[in-house]
């Protein structure tokens, strides 16, 4: 029984040696990542493929096959994913692993098809959320992994900002209505009519198919309209904000590990492999990682070569 255990969990670190890549120079999981990527990237080509009715009747039958060795591929990665979860340090338990965004973005690429077994509905129209599968890439993409973070970490000014536009578009199509609805009745006929103008306007789209004519009704709209700019710009705000504090922490991530390295006064050859991993891993560029080094070696040789002014004798490096 012990040796079934024992082979169960080499096969299984084996897997997560495969599939998370700890080993960012492997030639066989970096093989197999780039070929997931071109799979997820072909699918999303054959549902764009699949729109045009010409080329879907003429290669249905290559669709359905493409389609069903997808699935199944996809099936099986998130189902060994699920399985690895323990090899990881930084995932506490499975259910923990499959409440996270990556977790259910892996969930979203595969449900879409399974449901289909279970509800008779156009299979075409169904495998159009197969588009879904394009956030898969944020596995694999340093800079959509990075607005992943972004998302997750912002949720909460996310909401309230949301929350504030729909009152804010509440309030737009109250006032459009009581201005304009005996003057345009097909239009502002009542709130719920009046909330496209005030979709259009607050995020200032505005297509012009629906305007104020009243003097009421268009100085309401130029309020709003004003307000809309603002309202449009706060989403992009936090994304702004947010991207900037994760490129913080991963250029501070990596000048610590040039701190640590620099510990012995030289950096060996493991760590400096290590050093780019980690750059890979965080998705900085090469420039920016020689930027952080010259800036640590600069703050090394500064505190080797500075002196106390009480005793003149030179503080010794960290």
């Amino acid at each position: 029984m012990s040796d079934i255990l024992v082979s169960k969990n080499k096969l299984r670190a084996k897997i997560y040696w495969w599939l998370e890549r700890p080993d960012r120079e492997a030639w066989g999981p970096k093989l197999l990542e780039v070929a997931l990527v071109v799979l997820i990237i072909l699918n999303v080509g054959a549902v764009i493929l699949e729109t045009v009715d010409s080329i879907y009747q003429s290669w249905e039958g290559a669709f359905n096959v493409f389609e069903g060795i997808s699935l199944c591929i996809f099936i099986l990665e998130y189902l060994l994913r699920l399985w690895i979860v323990p090899e990881n340090q930084d995932s506490p338990s499975r259910i923990s692993w499959m409440r996270s965004p990556i977790a259910i973005i892996d969930l979203l690429a595969i449900l879409p098809a399974l449901l289909y077994l279970f509800i008779p509905i156009d299979l075409r129209i169904l495998r159009t959320f197969r588009m879904l599968r394009l956030l898969k890439l944020t596995r694999y993409s340093p800079a959509l992994g990075m607005l992943l973070a972004v998302f997750e970490e912002e949720a909460g000014a996310f909401f309230a900002g949301f929350f504030i536009l729909m009152l804010m578009l509440i309030f737009a199509a109250s006032g459009a209505w009581l201005a304009e609805h005996t003057v345009q009745p097909n239009a502002f006929g009542s709130i719920p009519q009046a909330m496209w103008w005030a979709v259009a306007t607050l995020t200032t789209v505005g297509y012009g198919d629906v305007t104020p004519i009243t003097v009421a009704g268009k100085i309401f709209g130029a309020l709003i309209t004003v307000i809309g700019i603002g309202m449009a710009a706060l989403p992009a705000g936090i994304i702004a904000s947010g991207l900037n504090e994760q490129i913080h922490r991963r250029r501070s991530s990596l000048q610590r590990e040039f701190r640590k390295a620099l510990e012995d006064g030289i950096i060996c050859q493991q760590e400096e492999e290590d050093i780019e991993a980690l750059r890979k891993q965080l998705g900085l560029s090469r420039r920016t990682a020689d930027h952080i080094r010259e800036a640590v070696h600069s703050e090394k040789e500064t505190k080797i070569g500075a002196t106390c002014q009480h005793c003149g004798k030179p503080f010794k490096a960290p």
